[in-house]
Formats: C-alpha cells, structure tokens, sequence
C-alpha cells in the first residue's frame, strides 16, 4: 500500500511504505501478468494476478459537473473549479480516478501508480517524496493525496500556489473502498459515478467472499514484508493492513492473532513459532528480493513454520495489495485462489 500508508516507527519509517512499495524499486517493469497457480511455489514465483497491471474503467466516462466543494480528511474546506488536469499521489489514487473513467485528465503519477494505463504518464515523486517543482510546472486544476503524502514541505508549496489539494483518509481494510471513491468521486464532480463504481466494487468484492471454501480450521496466514537488498524482514501485526483481506479470505492473520500488537516487527525465528503460520503472504517484489520460494525459507525460522514446510507462499503485486480500491476483488480472488487452490 502505495499505495502508501506508513506503519512502522524509527528507522523503518523510511522503508516500510505500503502498497506501492516495491514500484520504487523498478517504477517502470510493467507488472506480473501470470495468473498465480493455486497456492503453489510455481505459481508464486511466476506471478501473482492477471488483472494487477490494468485497471478497468466504467463504460461511460462521466462529465464533470463542477465547480463543487468537499471537505478534505485534514479538516480544509476544498474548491474545486476544474478537473481538466488531475494529479494524483498515489497510486490507488490514481487507480480510482482512471477506474472512474477520467483516466485522460491525469497529467501525471506518483512512483506507485504502476498500471498500464498511467505507465507513460511523467513521475512526480522520488522515494514516495513529492517534488512541488515538478507539479506546479504541470499546472494542475486538482491534486490528490493521502494523509501521508509529503514531504510538508512540498505540500505546502502546491497549496500556496493555489492548487485545490484534497487530501483522502487512507485505506486500512475492504470499508473504505468505498469512502474513498467516494471522496474522489465527489471531488471531480461526478458523485453518481462514484456510486456506480463503489457498488461495483463492492458487489465483486461479495461475490469473491460468496465463494471461498468454508473450512472448520481456518488457514493462519502471516504478512511478511521483504526486502532483501536493505535486510529489511518483518511481519505483520495488528494494522498492518492485510487483517480485513485475510479475514475476508476465510484466514487468520497469524501475526495479530499471535499478540504481535506492532504493525510490523522484525522477524524473529521466536516470532514466527508464535505465528505459526499455515501460509505466507507477500508482496512479489518483496519475493523477489530475497531470491524466491527458496530464499524466503532460507529466512530464519520460515523453515520450521507449516508454512515453511509446506512452501505455501501467497504473492501479490505490490502496487495493489494493499491499495483498498475498485481492484481490491481481483486481489481478494488471487489470495483465495492461491490460499485454496484445489480445495475451491
């Protein structure tokens, strides 16, 4: 999640950013287009979700009716008088307001906004840094932020300028799919428009839950965050922001389940005999970076998990797992199928 959300304090405040995380890494490699294969160390190696480098927008583009005003999640009253050119901070930003169909009014994208449609579009951040220079020169009508873009800095700059900026509340579980539209919607003037798109995701959302195998023994899943060339490890906790999919998916969040109140902690071999886990989630890049299946196991304590045993590896694309947005169902259904695999 870019995407990104920031969960982790002192030093890893600078390395764990959600969502689009990995994108930074290699902003321009198009992303995973293999279908995983149901749970197995194939399918997690070779990708993760068919859908993850596209999104797909209403069938009628809306037209905006403005000028309107929103309340922004920091509490300002914004005006909105044109929406002709729109630049969004994030890559879930981004995913919404393409989603919604106004794809051709973006002018510009954060490093996380790794989809097909926005690939060509010019970066205006740099490690999750915004560069107010580089937005400013694009004279945008309307920016779009999470509460953890910045730097202030930065911000405060566009805003001086006289940019309406909306900032949106972040997304932490499948609720705010649909506020979050919802706040995007209201602010390109095409509220109807956020309706459809929020019942939309929503219902697919539903349907995926509607057909996940109903098990005695839930899966215990543990969230794992990697990224091998810092020698960053961690697992997840309680907000780390894969809690509302896992559950959603018929599992446990293994690591909040184990008492881990952090959102991330370093993981320990102690840590990881306290989770337990069936599964693994993680991010491919992260994956990647540790060398594959075969790296990952080689991480103390992984190999003595049932995960580990088994090699029961889940990978999603790193500029959607997290991202709470109108692709949230193909994220969902690729942890399913991944998770179930046969047993669906």
């Amino acid at each position: 999640m870019r995407r990104i959300r920031v969960r982790v304090a002192g030093a890893l405040l600078a390395v764990l950013v959600v969502a689009g995380c990995a994108a930074e890494e290699d902003a321009s490699a198009p992303a995973a287009k293999a279908e995983a294969g149901a749970g197995t160390e194939a399918g997690t190696e070779a990708g993760t979700d068919a859908a993850a480098d596209r999104v797909e927008p209403l069938a009628d583009p809306p037209e905006p009716r403005l000028p309107v005003t929103v309340r922004s999640a920091d509490g300002h009253d914004v005006t909105v008088q044109d929406a002709g050119r729109v630049v969004p901070l994030s890559g879930s930003l981004s995913e919404i307001v393409f989603t919604l169909g106004l794809g051709d009014r973006v002018v510009a994208r954060d490093i996380t906004a790794t989809f097909a449609q926005a690939e060509k579009l010019p970066v205006v951040t740099r490690n999750h840094d915004v560069s107010a220079e580089s937005v400013l020169s694009l004279k945008p009508d309307l920016v779009l932020a999470e509460a953890t873009t910045g730097p202030a800095e930065a911000m405060g700059q566009i805003r001086d300028a006289g940019v309406p900026v909306l900032v949106v509340d972040p997304a932490r579980g499948l609720d705010d799919v649909g506020p979050r539209i919802t706040a995007v919607a209201r602010a390109l003037g095409v509220p109807a428009a956020g309706r459809e798109l929020t019942k939309r995701s929503e219902d697919r959302i539903a349907a995926v839950r509607a057909d996940v195998p109903k098990k005695t023994d839930e899966p215990r899943v543990a969230f794992l965050y990697l990224r091998g060339s810092a020698s960053v490890y961690l697992i997840g906790g309680r907000g780390s922001g894969a809690t509302s999919l896992l559950e959603a998916a018929g599992a446990v969040d293994a690591g909040a389940a184990s008492g881990l109140k952090k959102d991330f902690t370093a993981i320990t071999t102690e840590a990881l005999a306290r989770a337990a886990p069936d599964a693994i989630l993680v991010m491919s890049k992260g994956l990647e970076s540790v060398g594959g299946v075969d790296g990952l196991v080689e991480i103390p304590g992984v190999a003595q998990t049932p995960a580990g045993m088994d090699r029961r590896i889940v990978s999603i694309e790193d500029g959607v797992l997290l991202n709470y947005g109108p692709r949230t169902d193909a994220v969902l259904r690729s942890i399913v199928g991944q998770l179930y695999g046969d047993e669906k």
